[in-house]
């Protein structure tokens, strides 16, 4: 409470100098911690893939969410006061089982999931380009955790090598089964980027505050996870006083944040097809995907527009 106060009362006496130290006091402490982490995590995980010890995996997973939750820690203790509103359903836990899907419009997204998570939701993955783990520390840490890591082939590479032609989903759907038999909670931005004006007028967007959603991502967790899961969660990111950068999180600058997580059900007879493969080889199934998508998009919008609401309310 003493170093919250502290941070506070400079932010208010001097923003300028505030919101220096808190930059450069985060910037310090998550430098430390990801350096501190990388390596149990760098041994642990090796032993892991060389063994397939379940201990070595728990730890990568501990050592992992410590570090998460030091980050949380400098969210909750070096920033100013925030007025940060968080809804989440009562009974999500951290043993459960989840797909999130959520809009996206800043780096600083992931690490809201992180905070919002704390202690509510298992550890999150989300899907990431197996390219990375040629990125020192990082690429491994993601690879030890068992993100599902794609290898994406080009037309053009296709067209030399027939045989590759639907390796990329298999590499996918073998990825996501790694998670099989413990918690997860599997994000999809089904967005695919982040939002821009200059994307949503470019692809004319139907949605007020949203980019036109993809199908193939979630279409592949529920292929691959689909008879695990205990349900598909829906997470609405608002950032009332525009969208900021990361450096404005650890700054203190988001000092109005809006979250809002539920459950978004899918129709029994479309779940159990896409499960069972359908979504790549029936049409049909894959319009009415788009369609329960589209109706998804369409509620986000008129949450968001009223989330943003309250908060010009208050």
């Amino acid at each position: 409470m003493r170093l919250t106060s502290a941070f506070k009362k400079l932010h208010e006496r001097a923003p300028r100098l505030g919101k220096a130290f808190s930059l450069v006091t985060a910037t310090g402490v998550i430098t430390g911690n990801s350096i501190g982490a990388g390596l149990p995590i760098w041994v642990m995980g090796a032993a892991k893939t060389m063994t397939g010890s379940k201990i070595a995996d728990d730890t990568v997973i501990k050592v992992t969410n410590y570090w998460i939750n030091s980050n949380n820690a400098l969210i909750d203790h070096i920033l100013p006061s925030k007025d940060w509103r968080i809804n989440l359903p009562d009974d999500v836990h951290t043993k459960g089982k989840y797909l999130l899907i959520s809009n996206h419009q800043s780096w600083v997204d992931t690490s809201i999931v992180q905070y919002v998570s704390e202690k509510r939701l298992p550890l999150t993955r989300f899907f990431t380009k197996f390219e990375l783990i040629y990125i020192p520390v990082v690429g491994q840490a993601f690879y030890f955790l068992d993100f599902p890591m794609m290898r994406r082939h080009s037309k053009e590479a296709v067209a030399k090598n027939p045989a590759l032609q639907g390796k990329d989903i298999e590499e996918a759907k073998r990825a996501c089964a790694l998670l099989k038999n413990k918690p997860f909670t599997l994000l999809n931005y089904l967005e695919g980027t982040r939002f821009t004006k200059d994307k949503h007028d470019k692809q004319q967007s139907p949605y007020t505050h949203l980019l036109k959603p993809r199908a193939g991502g979630l279409s592949l967790a529920i292929n691959a996870l689909g008879e695990d899961i205990d349900g598909i969660l829906d997470m609405t990111i608002v950032y009332p006083d525009g969208v900021p950068t990361y450096g404005d999180l650890w700054k203190g600058n988001i000092k109005r944040l809006g979250v809002d997580v539920r459950y978004i059900n899918m129709p029994d007879t479309l779940f159990t097809a896409i499960q069972n493969g359908a979504y790549e080889k029936d049409e049909d199934i894959k319009a009415q995907m788009f369609d329960w998508i589209d109706e998804a998009w369409q509620r986000k919008d008129k949450l968001i527009d009223k989330m943003l609401a309250q908060f010009d309310d208050s």
